[in-house]
């Protein structure tokens, strides 16, 4: 947590919660091109393999002190883009939002790539379990609700055809 005092004349700190400034580099990452997601290691990215995860500060690691931050990412970089081009505009979105959002002085960003994919690789391989189940349910409801359908028709045509004709 990092500390700012006001010189109002009234007393008080401002304080910032690690996870308030890994969300705020988290969101401000979704913009870089060529980087496809930051990674939480094995456990995080099961996690998302399973459930549906939108989770900004994934990846993301901070040590905020009274007027610096050090961040910390492993990122999944999409192939055939340069990495250092990469890495330059993370830094720069990330010293840009976080002294705009909370005058800390970003003095240090650390990036390991720790996985390259290409985009259809990524996009592929996003799909959660939970997306598959949901899919799945989807079809079973709809070949369910044809089957209830053909059966429906066929016991009113099987009642229309024990009607007399005539009266």
């Amino acid at each position: 947590m990092t500390e700012m005092k006001e010189f109002s004349g009234i007393r008080g700190e401002l304080t910032y919660s690690d996870k308030v400034i890994e969300k705020m580099i988290g969101l401000a990452l979704e913009s870089v091109d060529g980087l496809l997601a930051v990674s939480g290691g094995f456990f995080a990215n099961l996690k998302d393999k399973i459930v549906n995860s939108d989770e900004p500060t994934t990846g993301v690691h901070v040590e905020v002190g009274k007027k610096q931050v050090a961040v910390d990412l492993a990122i999944i970089a999409e192939y055939k883009k340069h990495l250092p081009t990469i890495y330059k505009e993370m830094k720069a979105i990330i010293e840009s939002e976080v002294k705009a959002m909370t005058d800390l002085e970003v003095v240090e960003v650390n990036v390991e790539v720790v996985d390259i994919k290409t985009r259809e690789q990524y996009e592929a391989e996003s799909v959660s379990l939970q997306d598959k189940v949901a899919d799945a349910a989807s079809s079973a409801a709809g070949f369910t609700s044809a089957q209830v359908d053909k059966a429906s028709k066929g016991v009113e045509n099987l009642a229309s055809r024990n009607e007399p004709r005539v009266i």
